[in-house]
This record gives structure tokens, sequence and C-alpha cells, in this order.
């Protein structure tokens, strides 16, 4: 019984590496297409994830605390998005029995929170070396006060983090049912209120069968934002970036080329493609077998899933062509304009339709949208 909280902290971190490892494997043909396309914007971002902690010690006391908790709120960021797959909810439950006191398990979730915070801080580190090492004149008259708030931002960033964890694995506080609360009956599957289709003279009138959407929604959209599925926030997350991408390459900020905006709409755009179609795939997998007995055709419900996912890159597409084409007094070529949403509607037709190509077939394929695309923004201004 004394190892147990020894045996506790190392299953937890043995849980959270082998979690970790599932979800680089699920996102490694999107990581390949960042890190062959992407590699020297990458290394760029690299070098600038320690400067909101060293530009802070140059500012006055709330622009620099505000510096601090967005870039703690940033290196926390993650192991908030993996916080379902360090403690998942089966382990959860089976844990809280566990003879194990508050400290240890304090122990344990501050041991997986470094998991995440300690590679994050060779970054940091490769970043403070590259900024030190190029010594701008901003940085000479601070430089011990902007190490020591990096590894304070560091340090609230695992503080921060541990807190997540510690959250999710507080047991829930039992509340007592108020008095307006019905009581709890047996249950009675009822189906979809549909409008009945009128009969033949002398026969009742007929149910109208559930359309296409209703079934989407039941066996598609609602799936992807329950329990532990990530699928909806990670497609609002990109659709988010596409977005604010786009909206930055037209609008031109000043210290930024419009080229490498347009780089990053048309990777987010063909990630949002991406990540979508394949979602919707491993859902067609897993409903296969259950509604092959149903009294429909599955098949016009698994194309229309297919078409649905196309939805988010329409939207992205749309909101280019409002921006572009239809808005007056823009200094760029509407003949590019055209070409790049031509070029970019048949890229998101070939990634959903082009389903039996081999996974490295589909990075190439990703890929070389991505490139082309980029391409073509590069002349949007010329």
């Amino acid at each position: 019984m004394n190892k147990l909280p020894l045996s506790y902290r190392r299953f937890r971190l043995r849980m959270a590496h082998h979690a970790l490892l599932r979800f680089a494997a699920s996102l490694q043909s999107s990581l390949e297409i960042v890190l062959l396309g992407f590699a020297p914007v990458m290394l760029g971002l690299i070098a600038c994830i320690a400067l909101p902690g060293l530009l802070a010690a140059t500012r006055p006391w709330p622009q620099a605390l505000a510096l601090l908790a967005g870039q703690t709120l940033l290196a926390s960021a993650p192991v908030w998005l993996l916080r379902k797959r360090l403690h998942p909810a089966e382990v959860l439950l089976w844990s809280r029995p566990l003879p194990i006191t508050p400290r240890q398990r304090w122990a344990a979730e501050a041991s997986v929170a470094g998991l995440i915070v300690g590679p994050l801080s060779l970054a940091y580190a490769v970043s403070t070396a590259i900024w030190l090492y190029q010594w701008p004149d901003w940085l000479r008259p601070a430089a011990p006060q902007a190490l020591l708030l990096t590894v304070l931002t560091l340090l609230l960033a695992w503080l921060l983090s541990t807190l997540m964890l510690a959250r999710r694995a507080r047991m829930p506080a039992a509340r007592k049912p108020g008095r307006a609360r019905a009581v709890a009956t047996a249950y009675v599957p009822r189906l979809p209120r549909l409008p009945r289709l009128p009969g033949l003279p002398g026969r009742p009138d007929s149910p109208r069968r559930a359309p296409l959407g209703y079934y989407w929604r039941q066996l598609f959209w609602h799936p992807f934002w329950r329990a532990e599925n990530l699928v909806g926030i990670q497609q609002t997350l990109l659709l988010c970036a596409a977005l604010f991408s786009v909206a930055l390459w037209l609008w031109r900020p000043p210290l930024v080329p419009p080229a490498l905006w347009g780089a990053c709409a048309a990777l987010a755009l063909m990630l949002l493609t991406d990540r979508g179609d394949k979602a919707v795939a491993e859902q067609i997998a897993l409903l296969r077998p259950i509604v092959a007995g149903w009294p429909m055709r599955p098949e016009r419900l698994f194309r229309c899933a297919m078409l649905f996912s196309l939805l988010p890159g329409l939207c992205v597409m749309a909101c280019f062509a409002l921006l572009t084409l239809v808005r007056a007094g823009a200094h760029y070529s509407h003949t590019v304009a055209i070409v790049w949403l031509c070029c970019a509607a048949v890229a998101q037709l070939a990634v959903v339709s082009l389903r039996r190509l081999s996974a490295r077939g589909r990075v190439g394929l990703v890929f070389g949208a991505i490139l082309l695309l980029t391409a073509i923004g590069s002349e949007l201004w010329n």
C-alpha cells in the first residue's frame, strides 16, 4: 500500500505518454503538411515564442501584465485542449475510490502537466537564446528582468495546467434536486415530430419519413460535440483561423507581408477540409455495421455527410469572394481572385472525392494544393 502513490504517479505519466503518442499519430498527416511546406515559418514562430515575456520587461506594468497573462494562457492551452486525453473519464471514475491523498493526486497532476510544459520550456530556451544572440537595443537595458519574466511565465503556465487537470479530477458536488423538477419516470423513446402525408380516400394518413438532414444531425453533428470527441472544437478553431487569415491577408497589416497571410489562409483552408473529411470517414466506418439493418439507404446519408464536410471550406471561400469580388475600390487583381477561388474549389472536391488515395498520396494532394494556392495568392496584389 505504501507504493501505491508512486505507482499511481507512474501510471498517470505512462498513460499521458501513450495518449500523446496516439494524438501525434492522429495528426501525422497534418503535421507532415505543416513541416514540409512551412518549415521556415515554423522556425520563425519558435524564435518569437519567448518574445512577449522578453518584451514585457520594457513596457509599463499594465502592458507587461497583459503580455504575461496572454503568454501564460497560450502556454497552458495544449493542456486544456488535451485534458480529456491526459485524464480520460473511465480512468477518472476508476481512480476516485483509490486510497490516494489529495497531496499525492496533486503531485500526479503536476507531473502530467510537466510532461507538456517541459518540452515547451525547451522551445522557450531556444527562442530566448536566439534573441540573446541577436541582442537588440531594446533588450540590453532589461535583459535580467526579461529572463526572470520568461521563467515566471513558464512557472505560471505549469501551475495553471496543474489546476486544469486537478479541476477535471475533482469529485463533482452533489446537488439537491429542486422542488420544481418533475419526478423521474420510465424512459419512453419518442420519434421526431414530423408532418403526416395525406393518405388516399378511405386510408389514414401515413407518417412522413425523417429527412436526411435529421439523420445527419443525429449521427454526425451531435457526436462531434459530445463526451470525449473534439472534432467540433477542432473544426471551429480551424474555421476561425482560416477566416482570420483571409481577413488579415486582404487587410494587409504593415508589419507582415501579405503573402504570409495568404499561405496561412491556404493552409487553414486545406486542413479544415482534410480534417473534417477524415472525421466523417471515421464516423462512417463506425456507423456502417449499425445502419446496415435500418429501413433506409445508408449510402445516401453517407454521401450527404461527405458533401456537408465541404460547408466550412465553402464558407471561407464565400467570405474571400465577398471581400475581393463584391467590394469596390480594392487594389488587387480580380482575375487572380477568381483563379484562386476556382483552384480552391477543385482542391476541396478532390480531397473529399478521392478517398482511395493512400496516406502519402493524400498528403501530397493537400500539400500540392497549399503550394498552388500560396503561389496564386502571392500575385493577388500585383
